[in-house]
């Protein structure tokens, strides 16, 4: 769209056109491994109850969607990049995928319902987005979670986005923190902490 403001990730890969394909053959490859990849995946899990409806925010090529949408869920996942989101086709076929700007997000105009139960935006989503446009993306995440939806955002430090912007920005866009962890598999965040897992409601839910 005209006047639309790239991510980062658009600009590294405009700069670097072979940038998304290397990056969906490096997790194929360690899945190849056996290495684990769906750590995020399996703590959304946890929070849902079966057939619940999961939005994937910055999807890329599919892993935690896929991982969700076999485990029951109703998925539909969103990346501004066209090669991850035809990987996560090729690869994990079930979701809804679709290739839109997280800045801009508006599913029902695209047919699809918001209300979600969770919204999970994993992999240092947020950290490529384009600085101007962050309290938008997060207000998106709130417009579309149910009322007692939970929005849950990962990423890691010195990405430059700083944890107490973050958490302002959230605070801004209408999410109100309902936990902090330094890692996907619930250890406690600290001060020192170097990585982040935020867990948000709607702020207006209870009204």
């Amino acid at each position: 769209m005209a006047g639309r403001t790239p991510s980062q990730w658009e600009e590294l890969t405009t700069a670097d056109p072979a940038h998304s394909t290397r990056y969906v053959e490096r997790f194929r490859a360690l899945e190849a491994r056996g290495t684990d990849i769906v750590g995020e995946a399996r703590m959304i899990d946890a929070m849902l109850e079966r057939g619940s409806r999961v939005l994937d925010a910055g999807c890329g090529p599919g892993r935690i969607g896929g991982y969700l949408h076999r485990a029951g869920h109703t998925v539909v996942g969103v990346d501004v990049d066209p090669v991850l989101i035809a990987a996560a086709e090729q690869d994990h076929p079930g979701p809804t995928w679709l290739v839109g700007d997280l800045a801009e997000l508006d599913l029902p105009s695209r047919g699809v319902a918001a209300g979600f139960d969770v919204i999970v935006c994993a992999g240092n989503v947020v950290t490529f987005l384009a600085p101007s446009t962050r309290v938008a993306v997060l207000s998106g995440f709130a417009r579309h979670i149910a009322p007692t939806g939970r929005v849950v955002v990962g990423f890691g430090a010195d990405r430059g986005y700083e944890f107490p912007e973050f958490m302002a920005d959230a605070a801004e866009a209408g999410l109100h923190c309902d936990l902090r962890l330094s890692t996907w598999d619930l250890r406690p965040f600290g001060d020192e902490s170097d990585f982040l897992v935020a867990v948000f409601s709607r702020s207006n839910a209870a009204g």
